[in-house]
């Protein structure tokens, strides 16, 4: 019987908030090199047959060797790469054991786009599942092999493994979304308004001027993305970074941990995937002026009905 566990169930969506203000962290580097972290040999312990998306007809010439954790593609996706531990994207997966090859849990291979998570939410659940998905790119499908380590004492212990058994990982990588925001640079000339300066990996920076805030909210597109058009309803995958007026300190930030999930604002329809935009909210309802850099990463799909 195909089963998920309660503990692997809560993976089926992350709820991603606001949260954390530091550096995203990035395992890409300049390249993702994926081909040269695999390990083909792992392939000629599992026997895995069907179309990428659908529940695989695996076989797993158990025992397998699980000291360490290690992945090989089977199928190599031409989409966009995991680069980032924030970064969404949507997996389906069948886990089996590695020394009975019984399989454990799977997902539920339904098509369901919106079942967005990323690298920091797996690894609360599963430690060692990012190894595997650095560098994948979309439309991949890989052989997994999980430590028992990597796998995580609670998790063995809920699937009754053996001591120090690790697991066999069947992983389809479908969406992925946008790391930072990516397109063409725009040209504002207002005058009085903060400046954004961007570090190597995309995390703004943004210089208040020694002037007063505007009375009027503005919102200026810093950079244009050549993603779908932002509609009204739609539910949106943002990074942020909101610093006060006066004082010029950050007040939140998403870069460095989860993204935010939330309605796609009224100022922020009509704008593209891609973009990144600078909101200045002035000084209302006894809140102080602030200026806001969002990163529109993506948009979550509604699940077919």
């Amino acid at each position: 019987m195909r089963k998920t566990s309660a503990v692997l169930a809560t993976l089926s969506l992350a709820v991603l908030t606001l949260t954390g203000c530091a550096s995203a962290p990035s395992f890409a580097g300049d390249v993702c090199d994926r081909a040269a972290a695999s390990t083909p040999s792992i392939k000629d312990s599992v026997s895995v047959e069907g179309d990428l998306g659908e529940a695989p007809d695996v076989t797993v010439y158990s025992p397998v060797k699980a000291d360490e954790t290690s992945f090989a593609d089977i199928v190599t996706g031409d989409g966009r790469a995991i680069t980032t531990t924030g970064q969404t994207f949507v997996t389906d997966f069948t886990f089996y054991g590695a020394k009975s090859g019984k399989e454990l849990t799977a997902s539920a291979y339904d098509g369901d786009l919106s079942r967005i998570n990323n690298i920091t939410s797996w690894e609360k659940q599963v430690p060692g599942f990012g190894k595997v998905l650095e560098c994948a790119t979309a439309g991949t499908r890989m052989i997994a092999v999980l430590s028992a380590e990597d796998f995580g004492e609670g998790n063995a212990q809920s699937f009754g493994l053996g001591e120090d058994e690790g697991v066999v990982g069947v992983v389809d990588v479908h969406a992925v979304d946008l790391a930072r925001a990516t397109g063409a640079l725009q040209f504002n000339d207002a005058k009085g308004l903060p400046t954004v300066v961007r570090a190597s990996d995309g995390t703004p920076g943004i210089i208040v001027p020694d002037s007063v805030a505007p009375s009027e909210a503005v919102t200026q597109t810093l950079i244009k993305g050549e993603g779908a058009k932002v509609e009204e309803g739609q539910t949106l995958i943002m990074n942020s970074t909101t610093v006060g007026w006066d004082d010029k300190k950050v007040t939140s930030s998403t870069w460095g941990s989860d993204p935010q999930l939330a309605p796609a604002a009224p100022g922020l329809v009509g704008s593209t995937v891609g973009s990144q935009l600078l909101v200045v909210t002035p000084e209302q309802d006894g809140a102080p002026a602030s200026a806001t850099v969002i990163d529109i990463l993506g948009i979550v799909p509604v699940p077919e009905q």
